[in-house]
């Protein structure tokens, strides 16, 4: 069936085009839908273990961290997604926790400083109060700059 495109559009997200089509032979119209398909990130563990990408793991952390402070649910969605973006445009298959971690670390200092000290102290397991105390220092130097 030889076919033509009548109308396309893409999504606000870029990952779904609705494309309009028209049929040669017979004049019907019908839509198509094409969604981009990605090839699965595995996460590669400190044990050794690998498993798939999980977005839902990174909010629910993102999440616990901002509790009571004023961020929004559409800025922790966002954070997530440009995290998923950013791994998904490298085009790696595996990616470290390590490296994951330190990305949504990174991301949430920009966010909100008390979620990033949040964060950290659990991500980074600081071993004494002097290590936690030298990344608060840093943060505070930092935002006077």
């Amino acid at each position: 069936m030889e076919n033509k495109v009548v109308d396309s559009r893409t999504n606000r997200d870029g990952d779904l085009t609705r494309r309009r089509r028209e049929c040669l032979n017979c004049g019907e119209r019908f839509t198509t839908y094409e969604r981009i398909e990605r090839t699965p990130l595995l996460i590669v563990k400190q044990d050794g273990r690998r498993e798939e990408f999980n977005r839902n793991k990174i909010l629910s952390g993102v999440q616990k961290a901002c509790q009571k402070r004023p961020v929004s649910v559409e800025q922790m969605e966002n954070l997530v997604d440009a995290i998923e973006r950013h791994f998904q445009e490298a085009g790696e298959k595996e990616i470290s926790a390590v490296t994951v971690g330190e990305k949504v670390v990174k991301e949430l200092y920009n966010l909100d400083s008390v979620a990033y000290v949040r964060f950290a102290s659990v991500y980074r397991d600081f071993k004494d109060v002097n290590e936690f105390m030298a990344e608060l220092k840093g943060i505070i130097k930092n935002k006077d700059n």
